[in-house]
């Protein structure tokens, strides 16, 4: 699963339009227009359009995902005496699945309990300490990389959840 199928299946399952997709993009960093939007969400095939087709980057997808977590929860403040902190784009050592289920779960504020019931939805059953080992950060002893399988049954189940 390519980064730009990520943001098609995200996209649909929480009904964003395109609109709304360009200013994620904006929030997140990257400034994309909507009919960039819409070259982003164009389906791999073996049409002419495949060369109008922009693939998104883990940097692009990092940056949407950041910036769907301000649309969700709004910008945070800084507390007094704190330093902002400049994360860097792109993870390294992490898996773009990983940092998916991490970041989704942040802006729609779910609970353990929550991605448990999502997974549930798309059939596939997944215990806490599973979606802990998602969770950590990358290095960690108890890390698991997340693979697509799982990745996309999130997805789906948010669908499910979110569109009915």
């Amino acid at each position: 699963m390519d980064n730009n199928d990520i943001l098609i299946r995200l996209r649909y399952a929480l009904n964003i339009k395109n609109k709304e997709m360009a200013e994620i993009f904006q929030l997140g960093g990257v400034e994309v227009s909507v009919p960039d939007v819409v070259k982003i969400l164009m389906k791999e095939s073996d049409d002419a359009e495949t060369e109008e087709r922009i693939n998104c980057t883990n940097s692009m997808l990092d940056s949407f995902l950041n910036g769907l977590i301000v649309f969700k929860r709004g910008r945070q403040e800084p507390k007094p005496g704190q330093q902002t902190k400049t994360e860097p784009t792109e993870k390294i050592n992490e898996s773009v699945n990983n940092l998916l289920l991490k970041k989704v779960k942040i802006a729609l504020s779910l609970t353990t309990e929550d991605m448990i019931d999502i997974f549930k939805k798309a059939g596939l059953r997944v215990s806490k300490g599973e979606i802990g080992a998602f969770l950590r950060k990358a290095g960690h002893k108890n890390y698991k990389e997340c693979l697509d399988n799982f990745a996309r049954n999130f997805l789906k189940g948010l669908a499910i959840k979110y569109r009915g």
